[in-house]
């Protein structure tokens, strides 16, 4: 049904991975923490995501599956420690973040491992017939949408809780002395 993942396949998973467990000690929020994982997922996208199919019940799957990755981001960003320090956001995943994200991950991946063996690609068939799913290709895109909407959605909310962070830590700062008339420069 979906094909064998290849050797790519496995680095990007256990990349995407990595990333969030290199988060569980506390780090810096930078664009190499937003762009990394959004490189990689954009990179997997231009792989995967030829065409997107809209026969049948095809947009509902992709729909459910992409919607899941989004609740999965929401909730692993705000699972995610931010906090204002020394002048900077700091990030760390916490051991729910982290667990939701391997979750997630290793979801993914048993599906693609499971789907290319004979009883995967057996019960993948039955059920994309009973429910008008028209194409291998949608299951594709819906893991695809699902990891794109769950690293999205997580980078997104964690840069907004940032974002807040640092506006709530400049408030609080106290204010810069002011200088006294004659004060030497």
């Amino acid at each position: 049904m979906l094909e064998d993942m290849t050797l790519t396949d496995w680095i990007i998973d256990i990349a995407l991975v990595l990333i969030v467990f290199r988060q569980l000690r506390e780090e810096r929020l930078t664009a190499r923490t937003i762009l990394l994982p959004l490189a990689i997922i954009g990179w997997a996208a231009s792989q995967y995501l030829h065409s997107i199919p809209t026969a049948g019940n095809d947009l509902a799957l992709i729909g459910a599956f992409a919607a899941t990755g989004v609740v999965f981001g929401l909730c692993g960003g705000l699972l995610t420690r931010v906090r204002h320090h020394d002048g900077h956001v700091r990030i760390k995943a916490t051991p729910s973040a982290a667990a939701l994200w391997v979750l997630s991950m290793g979801f993914r991946l048993g599906f693609v491992i499971w789907s290319s063996h004979a009883a995967g690609i057996s019960h993948i068939a039955h059920f994309s017939a009973a429910h008008d799913i028209t194409t291998a290709q949608a299951w594709v895109v819906a893991l695809i949408l699902m990891a794109f909407g769950e690293v999205v959605v997580r980078i997104g909310t964690i840069v907004i809780r940032g974002r807040l962070v640092a506006a709530r830590a400049r408030q609080e700062a106290p204010a810069a002395p002011a200088r006294k008339a004659g004060a030497l420069a």
